[in-house]
């Protein structure tokens, strides 16, 4: 396995996401409630926009959280096992999302209920 390909890939989408953050920080910002500059329809598109901007934010950090963690696997001899079976995943999966925890069989086993 080309632990550098992946790790490139990895770090890439890392330095994206980080970019990324910093432009959209400010579209998470607190909505002031001032009637004389913006009507109450504005202020509740305004709040939307801002919950929205949230939620995205916090998907981000997720990805950047699972991203860390991925390195570390590469950094301990762990990478490309699946967590819960322990078996390889395969490249082709990796290369969709080298983040991913788990092989295909695994995730399908999750998903069930």
């Amino acid at each position: 396995m080309d632990n550098d390909y992946y790790r490139n890939l990895l770090l890439a989408r890392r330095a994206e996401l980080e970019a990324v953050r910093e432009q959209g920080d400010a579209a998470a910002a607190t909505v002031e409630l001032d009637q004389t500059r913006v009507g109450r329809l504005s202020r509740m598109d305004a709040l939307q926009d801002q919950a929205m901007a949230r939620a995205t934010a916090s998907r981000r950090e997720r990805e950047l959280t699972r991203i860390g963690a991925a390195l570390a696997r590469l950094d301990d001899g762990e990478f490309g096992d699946c967590i819960k079976c322990g078996e390889p995943i395969p490249p082709a999966r990796l290369a969709i999302d080298p983040a991913i925890l788990v092989c295909v069989a695994c995730a399908e086993r999750l998903e069930q209920p």
